[in-house]
């Protein structure tokens, strides 16, 4: 089975964030420019949450706020749940189902050292699902 570490490791450490003092519309270029759904925010150089496109169409659009004022502190999703390199990616994958959302930091002794999202996780569960099925087939046609 896949563990968070093996996920970062295919895809990489790579992390994009921004301050919770920078505009929800400076994160939105972020997010643009990078290609990404979301982005890690810090305050001090800690997580402080996840700033994602669901809070961006929830919290500024629907809400009426204006993107170029708000600041990403205020909006984003705060405290972050995070997970350690070591659970497995069906633990992770289950814990975005739960909680409803699709990116999770991954934190080992109190340090970032990562993100993973839904896809990175529904690929690995994925992998080792047709893994454990060729296995199956290799034990019964013997």
């Amino acid at each position: 089975m896949h563990t968070i570490r093996q996920v970062l490791g295919n895809k990489g450490e790579q992390v994009f964030s921004v301050s919770t003092d920078d505009t929800v519309l400076k994160a939105i270029h972020e997010m643009a420019t990078k290609g990404v759904g979301a982005l890690l925010v810090m305050d001090d150089g800690r997580l402080y949450g996840v700033f994602s496109e669901r809070d961006y169409a929830r919290k500024i659009i629907l809400a009426g706020r204006s993107s170029r004022e708000t600041r990403v502190g205020e909006v984003c999703s705060s405290p972050a749940v995070t997970i350690e390199p070591g659970a497995t990616a069906q633990q992770g994958l289950a814990e975005m189902t739960e909680k409803r959302f699709r990116h999770l930091p991954v934190v080992e002794d109190e340090r970032l050292i990562g993100i993973v999202s839904i896809g990175d996780l529904v690929n690995a569960v994925l992998h080792d699902q047709q893994q454990l099925i060729d296995q199956l087939e290799r034990y019964v046609t013997g």
